[in-house]
Formats: C-alpha cells, sequence, structure tokens
C-alpha cells in the first residue's frame, strides 16, 4: 500500500477502515479489467473460443412470449453495464522487424482457426488488430503492425481454410499498449482478435 494512503489510515484508522477497502477494491478492478494476453504456448482452442464468444445479455430471459425480469417491484432501474468487447490478445512472434511468423506463432494460429470454425464463432467475423512497441518511428510501427496483421490473417486464410471475408486486418502501431510502465515489454508487441458484432 501506498506511504500516503498508509499514513491516512494510521490517523484515523475507526473512521477511514472503508477507505482501505475501496483502495482494495479498486485495486482488484485494475489488476483484473485488462484481459490476459495468451502466450503462444498458452493457446487453445477453449480458451480463444471463450475469448470471442459475445455474451447474451442475462438481465432478461424471454420464455413463450413472457419477459421475466430480475429487478424488484418498484426498485431504480439498475445501470446498464457495458457490454463486454469479445477479443482475444494473443502474443504472436515474428522475426525480428519482420511480419514473417515464426514456427510456434504458426502452431497457435493453427489452434486460433480450430476455434474460428467452432460452432459457437461459425457466424462471426473477426478484426485482427496488430500492435507494436514504441521503439522506432511512429510511421514504422505503423508499417510493422499493419503488415504483421496482414500476415496473421494471410496465414489463416491460405494456410487454415478460414474465408477471407470473415477476416480484416488493422495496424494499431504503438498506440494502444498493454503494459505502459514498460514500453518495451512483449505484451506491448501483439496481436488482438476481435469478434466483429456490429
Amino acid at each position: 500500500m501506498s506511504g500516503s494512503v498508509g499514513r491516512l489510515l494510521r490517523a484515523r484508522p475507526a473512521r477511514n477502515a472503508w477507505i482501505a477497502a475501496l483502495f482494495v477494491v479498486a485495486l482488484g478492478r485494475v489488476a483484473y479489467a485488462q484481459e490476459p494476453v495468451m502466450k503462444e504456448r498458452d493457446v487453445d482452442e477453449n480458451s480463444v473460443t471463450k475469448a470471442l464468444t459475445p455474451q447474451a445479455p442475462d438481465d432478461d430471459v424471454v420464455t413463450r412470449g413472457f419477459v421475466l425480469m430480475n429487478k424488484q417491484p418498484g426498485a431504480a432501474p439498475r445501470p446498464a453495464s457495458p457490454a463486454r468487447k469479445p477479443s482475444a490478445q494473443i502474443l504472436i512472434t515474428f522475426a525480428t522487424n519482420s511480419s514473417t511468423l515464426t514456427e510456434s506463432a504458426e502452431t497457435a494460429l493453427d489452434k486460433v482457426a480450430h476455434a474460428l470454425q467452432s460452432e459457437q464463432l461459425a457466424a462471426y467475423r473477426f478484426r485482427v488488430e496488430g500492435h507494436a512497441d514504441p521503439r522506432g518511428s511512429p510511421d514504422v510501427n505503423m508499417k510493422l503492425s499493419e503488415d504483421r496483421a496482414a500476415a496473421v490473417v494471410q496465414y489463416l486464410t491460405e494456410k487454415d481454410g478460414i474465408a477471407p471475408e470473415r477476416l480484416s486486418s488493422v495496424g494499431k502501431g504503438s498506440s494502444e499498449p498493454l503494459n505502459q510502465r514498460n514500453p518495451t515489454a512483449p505484451e506491448n508487441r501483439r496481436v488482438t482478435i476481435v469478434t466483429v458484432t456490429d
């Protein structure tokens, strides 16, 4: 716990006990808000399928023309929680400063392809986003991220038989780092696969 928060809590322990609880809850939310990055060796069909499957709303259940609501009569409406953006953050490796996939990347993408062909995901389209770390110029990083996203799409369509119309690619350059404390961390050089739901 940071020194300033610790001093505050020691000064008024009874009155400020709730601050500690809120602080811990906030830390927990920060820690779990970001989806973890799957390393190539950890990629499997089930984890990719789960990450990319859109979640159905669970507040209202429609059964035979009736709407069963999970709300108390007269209760104030609960604020809508933001819909989870179905995506899988995958640490796909490439040859240094190139868009050439490594052998381990190809093995991981074969598992991704199995997930995309699963019954749960067969009806969806996907956007492959390439990300780079901030080393190099923004223009070079953007081009590299575009080329890497395109290489993933090319592999999935040509080697694994995913229909080309189901996939698109986009480069994000270094604009969306996952690890802002360490800009050159491996998770900042990743591919994100996003389910297109609109």
